[in-house]
């Protein structure tokens, strides 16, 4: 059984189709099913009215003609067109297509017209199978439609839409609703498919196929929850974790406040920011539950780290570009301490990454958003692909930051977080990112496993605060997320 958080990518889903069927499920029988999907969700959400189904000549355009047809059963009226060569019909497609024929149906040519004739369109053109640009006519035929006011619903996935990597070929549909089957597909998920897409709907059409090990999941509390720490009567604060935090310099002290109290909100025991002994009174004097150790001859960072109880590191927000940055993030790696590398740390080694990625031995993540990933790694293409290219090559968990972040592990695994509202898109909110997964990582979380959880908590917390949110915020919405997750 597929986990349920898992994604499929579009050679998956064909591989899960074809072993479907070599089990004695038809293909006619899937699109009945895939059919009938769309159909209840169409049901939900709307009441009778005229219908435009625009079909491909693939098996998404048999999927269209199943749909017409049981609108048609139930009395709604529906208009079909084929946006390409009918003749070019094949298969199980051609099936469907002789069905709502021999149901009464016609086939139109398409015309601007019929967008005004109707009230609803239903975009079966293209499905996840989508590899090159859309060209005219259907790319004309696509942009009338979303000029139009009517509402789409597309199946599978919005036509023009990459199913693995979310991209626009050329030109796609802008769907208020999809219904997909089986599982969700990356483009979904990714910038961007996840605009394009609308609500999603995921139906089960009877696609089975036990071989399939997908490495591509959606961040869910599904993928993670078993191994959120839980405190039990024996815990400790010390049990819970000891996590430092290197404090940027007197001028800067805001992002490495803010990480710090993150880490105590994911539920480390403790967490000292370890700072110059100059801005240790902005610490001092700010901070309350966050202790702070100045780094000092006597009392250098490489000490600090080697304490029994520390048992995670952050280096980055606030610490500044610098030689020193550079130099405390390799001595804080070579202690084997699990370690998050964010923001000024991972700029530090734009101009030569690979003492970075040779240090690199323990769980390590790094935060890159998309301009300091561009200073590290030269890899190009998907982001999914670009993050499990940078993981491999910096044997670290990658945490590719944006709306569609990005969460890969060296060993190719890949989760994509959905939840993070456009209010996050501010100033010292990644800093309260790195903070969360640090304080995960303290408590002994596997390193893709904190990043996950701090990523959607993350988000959660930014939903809870809404419009008007600042990063200040973030740390006192977590308690109220986390409180969920332990029902």
């Amino acid at each position: 059984m597929l986990h349920s958080a898992a994604l499929l990518t579009n050679e998956e889903a064909r591989s899960a189709d074809s072993a479907t069927i070599a089990k004695g499920i038809s293909g006619e029988a899937l699109m009945e099913n895939a059919g009938k999907a769309v159909v209840s969700v169409i049901d939900n959400y709307f009441k009778p009215c005229p219908v435009l189904v625009l079909c491909g000549i693939g098996n998404n355009g048999g999927d269209g003609f199943v749909i017409a047809r049981i609108l048609k059963e139930r009395n709604w009226p529906v208009t079909v067109c084929v946006v390409m060569d009918a003749k070019d019909i094949k298969g199980d497609a051609l099936a469907a297509k002789n069905k709502w024929q021999k149901a009464g149906g016609k086939v139109h040519n398409f015309s601007p017209v019929l967008l005004n004739e109707n009230k609803l369109i239903i975009d079966a053109i293209f499905g996840t199978g989508l590899d090159r640009p859309i060209e005219a006519p259907v790319s004309d035929i696509i942009t009338q439609v979303n000029k139009c006011p009517l509402p789409v619903i597309a199946v599978d996935i919005a036509s023009g839409i990459n199913g693995n990597s979310g991209a626009v070929m050329g030109v796609a549909v802008e769907s208020m609703h999809t219904v997909t089957f089986t599982q969700g597909k990356p483009g979904h998920f990714l910038l961007p498919g996840k605009i394009n897409t609308g609500q999603l709907h995921v139906a089960d059409i009877g696609i089975v196929d036990d071989q399939l090990a997908p490495k591509h999941f959606l961040n869910t509390p599904a993928l993670w929850k078993d191994q959120l720490p839980r405190p039990s009567a024996e815990t400790h604060k010390y049990t819970r974790g000891h996590a430092i935090v290197i404090g940027g310099g007197i001028s800067s002290t805001g992002a490495s406040r803010m990480a710090a109290l993150a880490g105590l909100r994911a539920g480390a025991g403790l967490v000292s920011i370890a700072c110059t002994p100059d801005s240790l009174p902005v610490y001092a004097s700010s901070l309350m539950a966050v202790m702070t150790k100045p780094i000092t001859k006597t009392t250098p960072l490489k000490a600090m780290i080697d304490e029994k109880h520390v048992t995670a590191v952050l280096v980055g927000p606030g610490c500044g570009i610098s030689d020193t940055t550079r130099d405390q993030t390799i001595e804080i790696l070579k202690h084997n301490k699990p370690c998050v590398i964010d923001a000024d740390a991972i700029s530090a080694f734009q101009d030569n990454p690979n003492p970075l990625f040779s240090a690199i031995k323990a769980p390590t993540v790094l935060t890159p958003h998309e301009g300091e990933f561009e200073r590290l790694f030269w890899v190009k293409g998907p982001k999914p692909e670009r993050a499990i290219a940078a993981a491999k090559e910096s044997n670290a968990v990658i945490v590719f930051k944006g709306n569609d972040t990005v969460i890969a592990h060296p060993d190719g695994r890949v989760a994509i977080n959905h939840n993070a509202p456009v209010w996050l898109a501010t100033a010292g909110a990644g800093d309260v990112l790195a903070g969360l997964i640090t304080g995960f990582l303290a408590q002994g979380m596997p390193a893709f496993e904190a990043a996950c959880t701090a990523t959607w908590i993350h988000g959660e917390a930014a939903c809870a605060v809404g419009p008007g949110l600042i990063a200040e915020d973030l740390p006192a919405h977590v308690p109220q997320v986390l409180a969920k997750l332990y029902l």
